[in-house]
């Protein structure tokens, strides 16, 4: 089966069973969805919406955050994954959307990843979630569930390059909506250890399930 067929039938399929896919991290506004995409660098959404809801109640807006220290914020998020260095990152993102920003969370891509703790994956996040804009963050899931699908080449080997190939032959108004779709089947159906291809409504295009399942 060629890719852009692979391409056709995961779409068709999510559209129609999946129209409104959405994050999973609980969020009220722009700087809260900001603070948990953060947050959840490896690490569970459902950990992340456990602690977040003390975390915004002490610091609801980036000028709260940005007038705290590491060490008081790291006293919220102790049960996250790599606390330390999260802490320093929250803090040093409030101080600059203050300074820098208005306290305005950014749009773009390349300004996003200015602030601390944002990575391209992070900025993709924020600008596709809150933006709408045809942007294509590449986890773990995302990564994973590309390759075994057959979306893309065994040669993409890093997130970038994923996201070039998703970006080529993704229309660009169903971008925010699959970047939720890949990750959302990687968490529950694609999983990392043993997927559920018994369960698996992709399976009859999926070259992993021909390759390893059926063969």
């Amino acid at each position: 089966m060629q890719r852009k067929e692979r391409f056709r039938l995961l779409l068709d399929y999510f559209t129609t069973n999946f129209p409104e896919p959405e994050t999973e991290l609980h969020y009220g506004n722009p700087y809260e969805l900001l603070v948990s995409v953060i947050l959840s660098a490896q690490c569970t959404d459902k950990r992340v919406n456990i602690v977040t809801p003390p975390l915004f109640e002490r610091f609801p807006d980036p000028e709260s955050l940005a007038l705290s220290n590491a060490e008081e914020v790291f006293s919220y998020i102790r049960s996250i994954s790599y606390p330390n260095n999260k802490s320093k990152h929250l803090v040093g993102m409030a101080r600059m959307l203050v300074d820098q920003f208005d306290s305005e969370i950014p749009a773009s891509i390349d300004e996003l990843q200015k602030l601390p703790g944002v990575g391209r994956k992070t900025a993709n996040v924020i600008a596709s979630v809150i933006f709408n804009q045809p942007a294509m963050a590449v986890d773990t899931h995302v990564f994973r569930v590309s390759h075994r699908i057959g979306l893309v080449p065994s040669t993409a080997t890093t997130p970038f390059a994923v996201e070039k190939m998703l970006m080529k032959h993704i229309p660009s108004a169903l971008v925010p909506k699959a970047h939720h779709w890949l990750i959302l089947h990687g968490r529950y159906v694609c999983v990392a250890r043993t997927p559920k291809c018994d369960i698996c409504n992709l399976k009859f295009f999926c070259a992993y399930y021909e390759k390893r399942v059926v063969a």
